[in-house]
């Protein structure tokens, strides 16, 4: 069962020593709008809805921020009880399910100080972390992104993001001692020192300025043999020789070709440019080293794991929407995160079948659909025939009135004919009589 999301905003004691600055689970369906502000900063950008999403496990429990418009960008924020993390331990966790198929888009947060604007957030708004799946083609990795002295630093270890249509719960550990860990499904993915695995600090030492190799300095390894010596006739073996199955072509002409020759082949007993035996050197020292100094620039700082955190949000641009975010958890407890990450994990376990039973239930519409369109196509054909038979039925008795006609003209100028021969016979008679 979901934590009331009014109750978590306000930030719950989890444990009597542990605390929720932020636990946002969007179940209050349109409540979200009254936490979360969306930037004022550009006019386009995508609208988000709260949504389980295309199919999922539970409606209720599954429901999320959704992203819904493609080529947009995303920009919303919500304050969280400000705190600093000094001297404690800093967990950030959330679920993400990008059952759209997600191809080129970010799916992370950020999280801001307390003095972030929310109605101007925009991509070069300062935060202090990053963290989250960012995907784009065939790269699906983790960011770790936090910012030093002004400076936006990355995890230099590479950590790889599922990329599927499921629910993923990505978590980040900061403690105290600046150690870290990258968990994804409760797996760590990354873990060490923040000093070794981002480039916050310069280096410890640095080449000495004034140091410079000796002129003398013997940094051969290997020399010529000086009691090596080229064995006698070792140039007198040329590299090419003639061929010597080469033959004269019967219709060769030395007077219109000129003189032939055989053509030129490798000698097989060429032995190429006579060189001296290598051996070791005697004087040799080895490589030079470039002594180094300690960096006068260099400041050891065991609080860089440390911020003040006011707001989290949303900065993100996608092409293909569809992302689901939920669960969004800051705490300093370890056991609170881990208690809500196995909720989620638990149940995602139902996802697979849900996702199944929501494929066969596209696949039986679909069908249906498409039986719908060709029994709809035979009803037309059927009318159309039936339409032609009946006018096949007409044409006969019309073709019949017709004929009739065509039968009566006929008589008629049979009749006709028949009294103008007398007429043409009394004239050819009269006139013969004259």
């Amino acid at each position: 069962m979901k934590i009331p999301t009014l109750a978590a905003v306000l930030g719950l004691t989890a444990l009597a020593s542990a605390e929720v600055f932020l636990h946002e689970t969007f179940s209050d369906n349109e409540g979200w709008r009254d936490r979360w502000t969306v930037s004022t900063h550009r006019e386009d950008l995508g609208k988000l809805e709260v949504t389980p999403g295309q199919w999922y496990a539970h409606k209720e429990k599954n429901a999320g921020l959704r992203t819904t418009q493609d080529y947009r960008f995303y920009s919303v924020s919500t304050p969280i009880k400000p705190f600093e993390n000094k001297g404690k331990d800093l967990v950030i966790q959330f679920d993400v399910k990008n059952d759209q198929d997600i191809d080129c888009g970010g799916s992370y947060v950020k999280l801001f100080s307390d003095k972030f604007d929310p109605n101007n957030f925009h991509g070069d708004s300062e935060y202090n972390i990053m963290f989250g799946p960012d995907f784009c083609g065939s790269k699906a990795m983790v960011h770790a992104i936090l910012n030093y002295n002004g400076e936006n630093h990355n995890l230099k270890k590479t950590v790889s993001a599922p990329k599927d249509l499921f629910t993923h719960t990505y978590t980040l550990v900061i403690k105290p001692d600046q150690t870290y860990q990258v968990l994804v499904d409760g797996e760590e993915k990354a873990a060490g020192e923040l000093v070794e695995d981002w480039d916050f600090l310069p280096p410890k030492t640095i080449k000495d300025p004034e140091a410079v190799k000796p002129e003398d300095w013997v940094d051969e390894a290997e020399i010529d043999d000086p009691t090596d010596s080229k064995p006698e006739g070792w140039d007198d073996i040329p590299e090419f020789i003639a061929d010597p199955e080469a033959v004269k072509p019967e219709d060769w002409d030395d007077d219109m070709d000129g003189d032939w020759e055989a053509p030129s082949i490798p000698n097989p007993e060429y032995q190429g440019p006579w060189k001296a035996k290598r051996i070791p050197n005697p004087e040799y020292q080895g490589p030079w080293v470039h002594p180094e100094i300690s960096n006068p620039e260099y400041k050891v700082d065991n609080e860089i794991y440390a911020y003040s955190f006011g707001h989290l949000g949303f900065d993100l641009w996608q092409v293909k929407s569809g992302t689901t975010f939920d669960n969004l958890l800051v705490t300093d407890d370890l056991e609170t995160a881990k208690k809500y990450r196995e909720e989620s994990l638990e149940l995602a376990k139902e996802e697979a079948d849900a996702k199944k039973a929501y494929d066969e239930k596209e696949s039986t519409k679909a069908k249906e659909g498409r039986e719908f369109v060709e029994e709809d196509d035979a009803s037309v054909e059927e009318e159309v025939v039936i339409d032609l038979d009946e006018e096949e039925a007409v044409v006969p008795e019309e073709k019949k009135e017709e004929e009739v006609k065509e039968e009566v003209k006929e008589e008629e100028v049979k009749e006709e004919v028949k009294e103008e021969e007398p007429k043409e016979e009394t004239k050819r008679h009269v006139k013969d009589e004259l």
